[in-house]
């Protein structure tokens, strides 16, 4: 199974974190199953960049963004090009090691 280390993260993972995920999980879900509280507001529906993380290793492993994610992308704070919105990441065979943005466009947080 893939490894997922998410990298430290002031508020949301402050210690970092690493677990293993089957192939195919949603990065977002996945995410949220370890107990880091990674915002959805659009409850994973690819509406918004709450779910925005950037992928420092294993981006190539992944499908390719489609057009509705890249137009999203596009208004995600510190947009890099492995940024992806979790809630649109299959986990391939590779591991991933994940950077969780510190900020949002999202005036406030959901409580989810």
């Amino acid at each position: 199974m893939p490894i997922i280390k998410i990298l430290p993260h002031e508020s949301l993972c402050p210690e970092g974190k690493t677990f293993e995920v089957p192939v195919g999980a949603q990065l977002c879900e996945a995410i949220l199953k370890n107990d880091i509280a990674l915002e959805h507001a659009c409850e994973m529906s690819c509406a918004c960049t709450t779910c925005h993380v950037i992928i420092k290793e294993g981006f190539n492993s992944l499908t390719e963004s489609d057009d509705d994610e890249d137009d999203l992308l596009d208004m995600a704070w510190g947009l890099t090009p492995q940024s992806r919105l979790s809630c649109q990441v299959k986990v391939a065979d590779k591991d991933l090691v994940v950077e969780l943005p510190k900020y949002t466009i999202n005036h406030a947080r959901e409580n989810h």
